[in-house]
């Protein structure tokens, strides 16, 4: 964890931290000393990794709507945070279709409330929102989006998360810039790892069914997809927030996402998995129509490796086997707070 050294003893804020990324989010800082709140409504499934993990006791948990401006504005007075990740949010584009208006209150005046509270709290030295990848308006071409091309999501979600980046732009030009704060957003692409139980999403759909002995029901196997481990997308995240804590010029817009051969369609996914889990496990094309996603979507990365020097460290094979791993040891009875433990080790030492 030498490469997180910075944290320790860092008040850190984070939102959305009893969900899937934020659990993972606190394990690694809490690992690396930092002083870690979170801000949150209860987790989103049941089961839930916030929970199996046991990280509630190791940060300061509080259960809250991030569209109750008041509520946060006093967690802010209390906990004078340095560092806020900006991770609440509602992040499933179908359930966007069944509930647009709290995915745009959720998304969008949550993100202004967040921007808000960093307004007025001098503690604040560094800020990332973190969206997503589909901010984009998406041509589906066969090359990658940069950060200066133009965003506009399609669907409710996509949208909101564009709406958020705006909204933050907003508020840099308008009062971040002139109080010194360091603010950037982050888009990353799909993510996999243990613990997601998500709805709407093709690893946990795998694993649910690989647990049932069933075949995997794919809705849509040649949409091609930036997939990768959870853990790429949050230590990048950590990267940034450190690095303009330390020195503003790195503040920015950044892409976080695979290199093009970790671009892989579903079906191309879920052969990985079905190989890793083993016991002969299959899977069905069974294409369900709904709503409208996009069926490719790439993003350029070569900002953040020019910047940062970054570089992916697991490839979507080991993604795949890591997420496994961490499904099967669960499901076995194991520790997987010890699991998750394990795999931040061997991630961090490959970067070193």
């Amino acid at each position: 964890m030498r490469a997180l050294s910075f944290y320790k003893g860092k008040k850190v804020l984070v939102t959305g931290h009893t969900g899937f990324k934020g659990t993972w989010l606190c394990k690694i800082l809490v690992n690396a000393g930092a002083d870690v709140t979170g801000y949150s409504l209860e987790a989103p499934t049941n089961p839930n990794l916030f929970e199996l993990s046991g990280i509630e006791n190791e940060i300061k948990s509080i259960i809250g709507d991030i569209r109750d401006l008041e509520h946060l504005k006093q967690v802010f007075t209390e906990v004078q945070p340095e560092i806020v990740l900006h991770l609440a949010a509602q992040p499933i584009v179908r359930d966007s279709y069944k509930d647009p208006v709290y995915t745009y209150e959720t998304n969008v005046m949550g993100t202004v409330n967040i921007c808000e509270c960093v307004r007025l709290n001098s503690c604040v030295k560094s800020f990332l929102n973190v969206t997503t990848d589909k901010v984009y308006h998406n041509n589906e071409w066969e090359w990658g989006y940069r950060e200066n091309d133009p965003l506009d999501g399609y669907d409710p979600y996509s949208n909101s998360k564009s709406c958020s980046e705006l909204v933050t732009h907003s508020y840099i030009n308008s009062f971040f810039k002139e109080n010194g704060i360091a603010v950037s957003t982050a888009r990353a692409g799909n993510v996999i790892g243990g613990g997601d139980f998500a709805n709407d999403r093709i690893i946990p759909d795998c694993i649910r069914a690989a647990m049932k002995g069933e075949s995997i029901i794919v809705r849509n196997p040649h949409s091609t997809r930036p997939y990768q481990h959870v853990m790429e997308p949050l230590v990048v995240y950590l990267r940034i927030a450190k690095e303009q804590y330390e020195d503003i010029k790195y503040a920015g817009f950044y892409n976080v996402g695979p290199d093009d051969c970790d671009c892989v369609t579903t079906g191309e996914l879920v052969d990985l998995f079905c190989n890793a889990w083993g016991e002969d496990q299959t899977w069905e094309n069974r294409f369900m129509g709904g709503p409208h996603e996009a069926n490719f979507l790439k993003l350029d990365c070569s900002k953040i490796k020019q910047v940062f020097g970054w570089s992916p460290r697991w490839h979507v094979e080991e993604a795949v086997r890591y997420t496994v791993e961490w499904a099967k040891a669960w499901v076995n009875g194991t520790d997987v707070s010890e699991v998750m433990d394990q795999q931040i080790r061997e991630f961090m030492n490959k970067g070193e």
